[in-house]
């Protein structure tokens, strides 16, 4: 289905293309430019798809010599091909230097040779220029442009979709991770009430005034309580991680602080006491913020000053951990993959509070709100999305950055380029041209002391060394029968309004005639009215 619509598309393009041809050319004298033009359309159109290289050498071979067979005007049918031709190679081919190549060597190869078959020499280089930069290599840059930007829209969605995977799966390991940590808190205070009631039951059992059928039930239930401490520490130890971090048992947040500030941490805090009735889950919670938050500041802010805020109250306990901007400003370098702030969402959620991590005045701010006795909350989509964001914002940051900045930079070559490239060929072009005019000059009191019949040897001596290939825009003098004829600038400045230059007509080595070929006899110039045969 996709390959019958690609040929129908290259057909419908080729008909019209053709239509051009036929209209333009059809009405030409010259039979040749209708076959050239159909067979360079046809051949450019058929490989265009598998082999846009060669498509695009035909269709710029055809150009010029065209283009120099008529004497500096381009066919319209052969600028609608060349532009067509030249947009699909730079759509098609993703790979420039081939392209390169290509217009290396056309313009070295079909320029000059376009130049010697045209009929007005050098006067067909601004023409020549013209078509190469703004009918081919401008083209081309735009399908290379049109191209990159498709490319960069199906790699950014591919990548988006690796991204929301992997990002998926960091967080889903957070969010294990800090179940982890719950687990060993669990561990950690059911295996220390375990093993009380366990020693309890043993100094139950050796107690006197008990009969054997009491000695026997504390027996028992020091046996149990042993017996569920090690099942815990079997099922935990399975869910802990060997590089998971650790912090003293049962430790307070005013201890965290203390061991904080013993590390060199500027902290102010204003912790409430535990209330009554606090669960335990809570409290771990309202610690872990605190402990994730300040080493946060340690880890991306060193130095900045902490202000760290616990209230307790009846059915609830607040966290707000907020931080000042660092003194020596952010530290450099990739940024954190905040898999320790999914983590902490996640210890929130489960007893049904709210995490909320901003920047805030410079720096950066950590609040929670944690119910006593609410349920874990349900995770929402938003929630979600907002997990997996902070894991990979700044890689997808990177990446689409680096995306932008190559379609920029496509963009950019499409409008400098040729007109660089046309400055440059225009420079180039210019010297050559400056070059040539004043080495064949030939001074007036030279061309009036040449005489009819004259051998040409006799007068080589006083000719320029190269001929004027400039020539003026109007009828020259009929050509003598059998002679050949040399053109040599005269006096006149670049600048002039009105070109001319001297002809000289040598037949069986003897010059057998000499004109003054000027476009002012043409425009009518009453201040020169120099003309043939002068």
């Amino acid at each position: 289905m996709r390959r019958g619509r690609r040929l129908a598309m290259d057909v419908a393009l080729w008909l019209g293309l053709c239509g051009w041809v036929v209209i333009d050319a059809g009405s030409s004298t010259r039979h040749w430019e209708l076959i050239v033009g159909l067979v360079a359309t046809t051949a450019a159109i058929g490989l265009s798809r598998r082999y846009p290289v060669v498509s695009l050498a035909i269709a710029m071979v055809a150009s010029f010599v065209i283009l120099g067979s008529f004497g500096g005007r381009v066919p319209i049918w052969e600028g609608f091909v060349l532009v067509t031709v030249s947009y699909l190679a730079g759509y098609r081919q993703p790979i420039a230097k081939p392209m390169l190549r290509v217009f290396t060597v056309v313009t070295l190869v079909a320029i000059p040779v376009a130049l010697i078959w045209g009929d007005d020499g050098f006067a067909d280089w601004g023409a020549l220029l013209g078509l190469f930069v703004f009918a081919s290599v401008t083209p081309w840059l735009l399908g290379k442009y049109i191209r990159q930007r498709e490319d960069m829209a199906r790699d950014g969605w591919r990548r988006a979709e690796e991204m929301e995977s992997r990002q998926r799966l960091i967080a889903d390991r957070a969010r294990l991770r800090e179940r982890t940590r719950i687990a060993s808190d669990m561990h950690d205070s059911l295996g220390h009430e375990l093993s009380l009631i366990a020693v309890r039951a043993a100094a139950l059992e050796v107690a006197g005034g008990l009969d054997e059928k009491q000695r026997e039930a504390a027996g028992d239930l020091r046996q149990s309580a042993a017996t569920a401490t090690e099942r815990l520490r079997e099922i935990i130890g399975v869910l802990r991680e060997d590089d998971a971090p650790t912090e003293p048992v049962d430790e307070s947040i005013d201890e965290l602080l203390d061991r904080a500030r013993t590390s060199g941490v500027l902290i102010k805090s204003f912790v409430d006491d535990p209330a009554d009735g606090e669960p335990r889950m809570v409290d771990r919670a309202a610690y872990r913020v605190v402990q994730e938050s300040v080493t946060n500041v340690v880890k991306h802010a060193p130095g900045a000053a902490v202000t760290v805020r616990v209230v307790r109250s009846e059915g609830r306990t607040d966290v707000v951990v907020t931080n000042a901007p660092p003194p020596a400003g952010p530290l450099p370098g990739r940024t954190s993959g905040r898999r320790g702030l999914i983590g902490l969402r996640e210890r929130v959620r489960l007893v049904g509070g709210t995490l909320r991590a901003v920047p805030h005045d410079g720096g950066f701010e950590v609040s929670a709100s944690l119910p006593h006795d609410a349920a874990p909350s349900e995770e929402s989509p938003e929630s979600q999305a907002a997990m997996d964001a902070e894991v990979g914002q700044s890689t997808s940051a990177r990446e689409l950055e680096r995306a932008r900045r190559d379609v920029r930079r496509s963009l950019i070559q499409a409008i400098v380029v040729p007109i660089g490239l046309f400055g440059v060929l225009v420079g180039i072009s210019g010297a050559v041209f400056l070059v040539q005019w004043y080495s064949s000059e030939l001074p007036k009191g030279d061309y009036d002391r040449i005489r009819l019949g004259q051998p040409r040897a006799e007068i080589a001596s006083v000719l320029p060394a190269g001929q004027r290939i400039a020539r003026p825009r109007q009828a020259e003098p009929p050509v003598p029968a059998g002679a050949t004829c040399e053109y040599y600038g005269t006096e006149r400045t670049l600048f002039h309004r009105y070109y001319e230059a001297y002809r000289l007509c040598f037949a069986d080595g003897k010059l057998v005639a000499k004109d003054v070929i000027s476009e002012d006899e043409q425009r009518g110039n009453p201040d020169d009215p120099g003309g043939a045969g002068r």
